[in-house]
């Protein structure tokens, strides 16, 4: 499939690969192709100059942001959300990433936030769990340390001025719901609770 570029709603979306270190046990990848009738399912990443081009093909003004976002995580591509980001901001787009918040273990450095920061407006960072024992059960990271790592991350998002926030999915129970509140308000980050989606 060729799925690079997509709309949902009134947002437009950046689909960069379906690799992922997290297989969480609510994620759509489990039991579809995509989402909104996009099949997201990638026969192979796209380069920096598919992206554009396919940009090219929409009326960017009239979304209400960018999203880097398709079936897997998209800080597995840094290196091209930081050539295709500058781009949109050049234009007064608005920017986001969703994310499972390890960008920083994938690309073995501490600076992903301060690299993303100048041209990211929001990152949307999935919590889902309090506690390290309860993520590793949700989330099956492949990466030791996950949990901690994520928070680092949000963290230092906050810190370099990203409108943060952090999102459990309902599933989870109104204890750890509030559990998780607690934390992102320690954090700095606004909160979401996301409905789940099967």
């Amino acid at each position: 499939m060729k799925t690079y570029v997509y709309e949902l709603g009134d947002s437009l979306y950046i689909n960069l690969t379906n690799r992922c270190c997290n297989n969480c046990e609510f994620c759509i990848r489990n039991n579809s192709d995509g989402i909104g009738g996009n099949n997201l399912r990638l026969d192979a990443e796209p380069t920096v100059a598919e992206v554009l081009d396919d940009l090219t093909l929409f009326p960017l003004k009239k979304y209400k942001e960018i999203v880097f976002c398709g079936l897997g995580e998209p800080l597995y591509r840094l290196s091209e959300i930081l050539m295709i980001a500058p781009k949109l901001k050049k234009q007064g787009l608005k920017t986001r990433i969703n994310t499972n918040g390890l960008g920083g273990l994938i690309n073995k450095r501490d600076d992903v936030a301060k690299l993303l920061a100048p041209f990211i407006d929001t990152i949307s960072i999935s919590l889902n769990a309090s506690n390290s024992e309860e993520y590793d059960f949700i989330c099956r990271p492949k990466f030791k340390g996950s949990f901690d790592a994520m928070l680092k991350f949000a963290k230092s998002c906050v810190d370099e001025g990203i409108y943060t926030v952090m999102s459990v999915v309902d599933f989870i129970g109104e204890e750890e719901i509030e559990a998780c509140r607690k934390i992102v308000e320690e954090i700095g980050a606004k909160y979401k609770v996301r409905e789940t989606i099967y």
